[in-house]
């Protein structure tokens, strides 16, 4: 066990890594957190630290920033609980009294909210709704010769394929294209849009048969539900981009075509069968794309029985009270939910 002092360490480097995102160094440590000792003792603690596993120097001439072995410990034995505030208590219920009508909704609102409070990926599998909607299709620039085509359906379902722009054609057409697309497509359940459809969509917007084909592809593989029983709702893809840790394409661009594998993410989510609220961290995680994020996840009941599972994905660096007292929070909102729309 770590005295008390590298415990008090350990706990104000991690606090400040989590919010700066930066290595730290023993003279920042004794300038911000007033441990009563002068940094070359600290310099000293940080080292052993180090030597036991619970830090990480990532750069010979850089400070310090935690381990997965840090942040287990930081979780388990340093970190004080934490709840949601009676603001934010009184916005999410109003939220969802003037959003949710249909139990689908609250399972696409949880997630939205879910991922807005902690500013990671939010997941939730649920019991079978009804089939989702398509939401919008994208052009995201690339390169000069390619874009990033992008489907997204009101679930939060996210298929993405990169492909060429075709000879001659602008990023306005591109755009006008895609709001074409749209405009016939919108809100209706990906189930209905067949080939016949697209033709006319084809006919009358689209002059080039590949973008035809590879946003047909797109919208069949952008389907929800893997099982007749359950269904994944998946929120906040786009806040990976805000992470300092996915500042690389190559690393970003793995972890957006894992989230795309929806058995992949039941099988995550189905990793872990126990009460409360559980952390995994790391490589503690089975599936070796998200061996650098952490996941917290907690089931919810009816009755008694499980029925679905809500989940935070994002990297190590996480605020891991805070997330944890949202997932608290939005497990026994859901319960709530779910007595109130199948009782």
């Amino acid at each position: 066990m770590l005295d008390e002092r590298k415990r008090q360490v350990l706990q104000a480097i991690i606090d400040d890594y989590i919010t700066t995102a930066e290595p730290i160094g023993s003279r920042t440590i004794a300038r911000k957190c007033g441990l009563g000792v002068s940094p070359a003792t600290i310099r000293n603690e940080m080292s052993d630290l180090e030597i036991l596993g619970y830090l990480e120097q990532p750069h010979a001439s850089a400070g310090r920033i935690p381990s997965a072995k840090g942040y287990r410990f930081y979780v388990d034995c340093l970190m004080g609980p934490q709840q949601i505030s009676d603001q934010d208590t009184r916005l999410i219920d109003q939220w969802f009294e003037q959003k949710v009508r249909r139990l689908d909704e609250a399972f696409q609102e949880t997630v939205r909210v879910l991922s807005r409070m902690t500013r990671n990926v939010s997941l939730l599998l649920a019991p079978q709704a009804a089939a989702c909607k398509f939401k919008y299709l994208q052009f995201l620039p690339f390169d000069e010769n390619r874009v990033v085509l992008i489907i997204v359906t009101d679930t939060g379902v996210m298929e993405n394929r990169l492909m060429e722009i075709p000879e001659g054609m602008s990023a306005e057409e591109l755009q006008r294209i895609a709001g074409a697309m749209n405009h016939r497509l919108g809100g209706l359940d990906v189930t209905d849009i067949q080939s016949a459809l697209l033709d006319q969509i084809k006919a009358e917007v689209l002059p080039q048969p590949e973008l035809l084909e590879n946003a047909l592809a797109l919208i069949r593989e952008a389907t929800c539900g893997t099982t007749a029983n359950d269904k994944l709702y998946l929120g906040g893809t786009t806040q990976l981009l805000n992470q300092p840790e996915f500042r690389d394409v190559e690393k970003v661009r793995h972890l957006l075509s894992m989230l795309e594998e929806e058995r992949l993410l039941h099988d995550i989510l189905h990793t872990q069968d126990g009460n409360g609220v559980i952390v995994t961290i790391g490589q503690e995680n089975k599936f070796s794309g998200i061996q650098d994020c952490s996941v917290i996840q907690a089931s919810f009941r009816l009755d008694g029985q499980t029925v679905g599972t809500l989940a935070v994905l994002g990297p190590t660096r996480m605020e891991y009270a805070r997330t944890m007292a949202a997932i608290e929070f939005m497990q026994k909102h859901m319960e709530q939910i779910l007595k109130k729309y199948l009782r």
